[in-house]
């Protein structure tokens, strides 16, 4: 277009904006300073508008336990015992299938077959099969429903956890956490509605936008709890700033991007308006969540000595329970660690010793408060591990590669059957053979959970409606209660 159209049609839009501006912005900052009811918060979607939930929840809000790397489901939750006598021989082609390999195998001239070296057991009233790797999990087992068959399109680690996160591997999608902000909002006011922690070191770089807020508006994005200083940033007043100055800076501040609102008709202003309040109220609301010295003994007679130390996963565990029992609406932890090329006997035993005891005692310390009842917790990675081995197989050592064909999360609490196990793969859990479960097929499952359904919450951007199931998903039926 010419530059003179260009800058007429810009000052009109200026000009209508700032006509407009002020019904516009006090609605929109109504809207985003108010936490929604139950009920939910009306959304757009499409042409008309949505009330969210769609249908009674049986969850009120989600505890997502990422591990980071993708864990072994051949070591930890799917026994294949005839494995044993068939130690070293060559993965046969009528498996394999022809499927694509990672740059890390695809020269080996050899894929021999490495059964687990650790012992399994059915464990409680379900007779699920658990490792002896998960000796806290396998006590909690009939609490448990365990998706044998889930797989992913994605072979590589970063496209994989993008595409759990967003349904999409190509980055730039809002994450769950968004969406769930989004369509159901706040049910605290001094708190964020969507909380991320991240733990565990080296693995596989997590970057901020897995908790992003993508096309949708900033102010649905996660807020990252950190391990190291103040819990999230700019928490503390600058030296010499008290409490009753920073109040008035923020209202003077408040009273520059109004004004900036009614010129430009930006609805960016508002989130920044909202953000600078939420920042005030986090000063007390934040402090108090992570002082954890009102945590009695028996609290880490459960989770442990770690549950004491920021940073661990036990401690963010013991921080999700806190923030579940003031009712945040979604978080997410991030366990870095369970890439196990090789050592993987050494190393998956390192990862299951800091994530085994919490993650049960969490389970454990959710329904004996009864928040279990209305709480959905999700435990698993972007996805599973080979049958063969990489690099050389030992008589006590292997590694595994990547495998997104089959590979096993559990899920507890909220709308999901306990004692469960569904899908089967093949003696090799290499391919799937009853049940098979999507990604998209678990995030609409999440969504109906709380009460959504999963092709009703959409976002318009460039043209065409987005949700976070993209085109697919279904309910996996089975598994609900």
């Amino acid at each position: 277009m010419h530059p003179l159209t260009d800058h007429l049609l810009a000052t009109t839009r200026r000009h209508f904006f700032g006509q407009t501006a002020t019904g516009i912005g006090v609605a929109a900052l109504t809207s985003l300073l108010n936490t929604s009811s139950a009920q939910g918060t009306p959304i757009g979607t499409g042409s008309e508008l949505a009330q969210f939930p769609n249908f009674a929840p049986k969850a009120k809000r989600v505890i997502y336990l990422f591990q980071s790397g993708a864990p072994s489901q051949l070591d930890l939750f799917d026994y294949k015992p005839k494995l044993t006598n068939l130690r070293e021989t060559e993965l046969p082609d009528s498996i394999r299938q022809g499927q694509r390999l990672t740059g890390m195998t695809s020269k080996q001239s050899s894929f021999p077959v490495a059964p687990s070296k650790f012992r399994f057991a059915q464990r409680g009233a379900s007779a699920a099969w658990v490792s002896d790797l998960l000796p806290y999990t396998a006590e909690i087992a009939d609490q448990l429903c365990f998706v044998k068959s889930l797989h992913t399109e994605a072979i590589n680690h970063d496209p994989a956890i993008t595409f759990f996160q967003t349904g999409s591997q190509i980055a730039g999608r809002p994450s769950m956490g968004s969406w769930l902000s989004y369509g159901l909002g706040s049910a605290n006011k001094n708190l964020p509605s969507f909380v991320a922690m991240v733990s565990g070191s080296g693995g596989q770089p997590l970057y901020d936008r897995l908790w992003g807020s993508g096309f949708l508006p900033t102010r649905y994005a996660g807020v990252k709890f950190r391990s190291v200083g103040d819990p999230v940033l700019f928490l503390s007043n600058p030296q010499g700033l008290d409490t009753n100055l920073r109040r008035r800076f923020l209202d003077d501040l408040a009273k520059l991007n109004e004004q900036k609102l009614a010129e430009s008709g930006d609805p960016e202003i508002t989130t920044r308006i909202a953000q600078y309040e939420m920042a005030y109220k986090m000063q007390t609301s934040v402090p108090e969540l992570t002082d954890i010295s009102d945590e009695p003994p028996h609290t880490f007679d459960l989770y442990g000595e770690d549950a004491k130390k920021p940073g661990t996963f036990a401690f963010n565990c013991l921080l999700a329970r806190r923030l579940c029992e003031r009712d945040v609406r979604f978080v997410q932890l991030f366990h870095r660690g369970w890439d196990q090329h090789a050592q993987l006997p050494e190393k998956i035993g390192i990862q299951c010793q800091d994530t085994d005891r919490a993650s049960a005692a969490l389970i454990k310390d959710l329904q004996q408060r009864g928040l279990l009842e209305d709480t959905l917790v999700i435990w698993g990675g972007e996805f599973g591990r080979t049958v063969y081995c990489q690099g050389r197989l030992t008589a006590d050592d292997y590694g595994r590669d990547h495998h997104p064909r089959c590979f096993t999360i559990w899920l507890a609490g909220a709308g999901i059957k306990a004692g469960t196990s569904y899908g089967e793969t093949d003696d090799y859990s290499y391919n799937i053979t009853q049940d098979p479960v999507h990604v998209h097929d678990l995030n609409a499952t999440i969504l109906h959970c709380l009460g959504i359904h999963h092709k009703q919450l959409t976002f318009k951007f460039q043209g065409r409606h987005h949700r976070l199931t993209d085109v697919h998903g279904k309910l996996i039926d089975p598994i609900l209660a």
